[in-house]
């Protein structure tokens, strides 16, 4: 069974963090110049929230387009759902559509292992799933032939 800690090797241990203070307008260009759609919100070494594409989208149709000088915990997601490194790939699917969240920290504890991303899974299972196909083609390459000779089945 595929683990989180499995697809975070896989991805790499970039992360992108914000504060909670940082102005919505920051958090913008961060995201836009990074090419990433979510910040997690750390504050004092702890998760305190997460920002994604969404929050942004809701806060600018709500302020004219503006961003204005508001801060990212008046409009972060304050509770979001999280994982460990041992969650089964299978979970998180279930979280990741019954929340409809595309980005969902990994916390070991307190600690903040990385950022599970929607994208991150359908690779995931995606490369899980050609690996198996590659295990099966030679698994069926490499049948043992009938010792007789005869491959028909006689009846």
């Amino acid at each position: 069974m595929l683990k989180v800690n499995e697809i975070l090797r896989v991805k790499g241990d970039t992360l992108y963090t914000g504060t909670p203070d940082m102005l919505v307008r920051e958090a913008i260009a961060t995201m836009s110049q990074l090419d990433i759609g979510s910040l997690v919100i750390m504050d004092h070494g702890q998760l305190v929230g997460m920002l994604t594409f969404r929050e942004i989208i809701n806060h600018l149709n709500t302020h004219d387009g503006q961003a204005g000088d508001y801060t990212v915990r008046s409009i972060m997601d304050d509770a979001p759902v999280s994982v460990t490194p041992n969650t089964d790939a299978d979970e998180v699917q279930r979280l990741m559509l019954d929340k409809h969240a595309r980005y969902i920290p990994v916390m070991d504890g307190p600690t903040l292992m990385g950022v599970i991303s929607f994208y991150d899974m359908a690779r995931a299972i995606v490369e899980a799933q050609q690996f198996e196909n590659d295990m099966l083609k030679a698994y069926i390459r490499d049948w043992p032939s009938d010792p007789s000779g005869d491959s028909a089945r006689k009846a």
